[in-house]
């Protein structure tokens, strides 16, 4: 019969240093108010992101607690399990459990093959967009109507303070007609008065009605 001894030894050390770090830097946290942890008489007057930075700390602290709680119930778990007799045991297959994984983790409840990996395949949403705007342009797709990065840019280019309607201004070096929606608004145009009837619009002869003209 294999002597647990050295790890029954180990889980008490730890529980006893959990339990002390609980005592001493935790359990008054819990019943504090946000002010008097960071001593302040009021937070009324405080710059919000001064706030947020003493609720950041103070909800890490919590997570931190949280995970010490955690972990002194796994050791709990793992003792009674001394006093039942069945320590050393897979809980799920009834196998015995590797000496050598009861060293590196005490209270493991499986082996390896059944432990629980809380590894998640989520990834963040930012790397959707880390290939850059041209991951999302569909403008030689015919059969994509998605709304891709040429039509987000147009969406924000409308507010933009400066016209930006000068010669080539809407062009890329692609010679792709950025900011319009319809090749024929890059040369044609109205008054201040906007649209009045076809005789008051304006051909303007540059590079996009020569590139209309062309078929381009």
């Amino acid at each position: 019969m294999t002597d647990y001894t050295k790890i029954k030894q180990q889980l008490l050390d730890r529980k006893s240093k959990v339990e002390e770090r609980i005592k001493k830097h935790f359990q008054e946290e819990q019943s504090r108010t946000l002010s008097f942890s960071t001593g302040e008489l009021s937070q009324y007057d405080n710059h919000p992101a001064d706030t947020a930075t003493d609720l950041y700390e103070r909800e890490k602290d919590f997570a931190l607690l949280e995970q010490l709680e955690r972990e002194h119930e796994e050791i709990e778990h793992a003792l009674a399990k001394f006093n039942e007799g069945t320590f050393g045991f897979c809980e799920s297959t009834g196998e015995v459990i590797p000496y050598e994984r009861l060293e590196a983790n005490p209270a493991a409840r499986t082996v390896v093959a059944r432990a629980e990996h809380n590894v998640t395949n989520d990834r963040p949403s930012e790397e959707d967009v880390l290939d850059g705007f041209e991951r999302f342009n569909y403008d030689n797709n015919d059969k994509e109507t998605e709304f891709d990065a040429e039509d987000a840019y147009q969406s924000v280019a409308q507010f933009n303070e400066n016209s930006m309607v000068f010669e080539d201004s809407s062009l890329d070096e692609n010679g792709e007609l950025i900011g319009y929606v319809e090749e024929i608004e890059g040369f044609l145009s109205t008054g201040i008065d906007g649209y009045t009837g076809d005789e008051d619009v304006v051909f303007q002869r540059n590079v996009h009605y020569d590139q209309y003209l062309n078929g381009k």
